[in-house]
């Protein structure tokens, strides 16, 4: 389902303290969290794993760049894996640039945002200031939502609600590189999808305009920026400290360089540039290192930072996709297996997490239109011996 269109390849995934909310009504905390669907994984280990053991996981990194012209290799590459008794993270290669990777060089992983903005939606449902289950319409007026999708199928990606098509991607590659450090708004980014929605509750259809309509409607609800209320009611909360929400912030160094040629050579602080960052801020605008996504996975699906009847919700669908998640179902072997894929023109990347193992695994790749399934594959398979029972 990936999109040809430089811009928007950038939101395209390919087969992220208390709630917002005022008052009363905020989340509980972590520790008194009703667990119905699931049991809230123990900390995550602060044990990095024994360099000896280890070595199995750098080889296959070094596989990666050893031929980048393959699907599955890459000029460069960053891993990283959480379990409960060990961590790790990884990296050989360079970027777009010729700059030598680390672990903690940070890289946009595009559509794996849509965890996090999902994510927030279910929290403002729990505290009551939204209805799932409600016309997306009752609280984001635009013709998009004009057909009357619920909150949850834009969620689930079954609105009716069209992806963007070719065209509109031509025009927004024209439009931004004529001026790549512009900030754009969600309406104007909304402006270039020119196909007209159809009856919701259709087949699982990929849309990046839901997502921004559910950036929107995290605004108007909370009253806050979007970057704002993800950092502090998810990213916070999950301890991640290498987490930016663009274009509210910027990632921080070091930041893998990219050879957009829509963004041009100019370097603003985003990636690739502020306007693509800001267009799909809330289906594609994450910047991360793999430690991070990593972390972000362990704790979103161990029910750690979303009560665990919420995450039942975001981890259950009747195909490929749930709510904000894609369910990857057995095909790692080690277990069900939940998480998401990003693709921007220079960064393809892919989080999985299997609760059931105790484990998340996140890798990002230095290179467009990749397939970092392989590299996942492979890591699982050298990684399994080193779970237990």
């Amino acid at each position: 389902m990936g999109r040809t269109g430089v811009v928007l390849a950038v939101a395209v995934a390919l087969l992220a303290n208390g709630c917002s909310a005022d008052g009363d009504a905020s989340p509980t905390p972590n520790s008194t969290f009703t667990d119905t669907a699931g049991q809230m994984l123990p900390d995550p280990a602060a044990t990095v794993l024994d360099p000896g053991k280890a070595a199995a996981l750098e080889a296959v990194l070094a596989r990666v760049i050893s031929d980048p012209t393959t699907e599955s290799g890459s000029r460069g590459v960053t891993a990283a894996v959480v379990t409960d008794k060990w961590i790790w993270s990884g990296a050989a290669g360079k970027d777009a640039a010729g700059i030598a990777l680390t672990p903690q060089t940070s890289m946009g992983v595009a559509s794996i945002t849509k965890t996090f903005v999902a994510s927030e939606v279910m929290l403002l449902a729990q505290a009551k200031k939204l209805d799932l289950d409600a016309p997306l319409s009752k609280y984001v007026k635009h013709k998009l939502t004009a057909n009357n999708a619920t909150v949850r199928q834009h969620l689930g990606m079954r609105s009716g609600v069209p992806n963007y098509r070719a065209d509109d991607y031509a025009k927004l590659d024209v439009a931004i590189k004529a001026a790549p450090g512009k900030h754009w708004t969600p309406e104007q980014a909304l402006s270039y999808d020119t196909a007209e929605p159809t009856k919701p509750d259709v087949a699982y259809d990929y849309s990046n305009p839901s997502y921004v309509l559910l950036g929107m409607l995290i605004e108007k609800v909370t009253g806050e920026p979007l970057a704002t209320v993800l950092n502090r009611d998810l990213a916070k909360r999950a301890g991640l400290e290498r987490a930016a929400f663009q274009d509210g912030q910027k990632p921080a160094a070091p930041v893998a360089e990219d050879r957009n040629p829509v963004c041009g050579k100019a370097v603003d602080g985003y990636t690739p540039c502020r306007a693509i960052a800001s267009l799909s801020a809330a289906n594609a605008g994450l910047a991360a290192d793999a430690p991070t996504v990593a972390r972000w996975g362990y704790e979103l699906y161990g029910n750690r930072v979303v009560p665990a009847e919420l995450v039942k919700q975001m981890t259950t669908g009747d195909g490929e996709y749930g709510l904000g998640t894609m369910l990857f179902s057995e095909i790692y072997g080690i277990g069900t297996a939940y998480g998401h894929r990003g693709e921007m023109p220079d960064y393809s990347s892919l989080l999985v997490t299997v609760p059931s193992r105790k484990v998340s695994v996140a890798v990002l790749l230095a290179d467009g239109n990749k397939r970092p399934e392989g590299v996942v594959t492979e890591l699982i398979t050298a990684l399994q011996p080193l779970l237990g029972s």
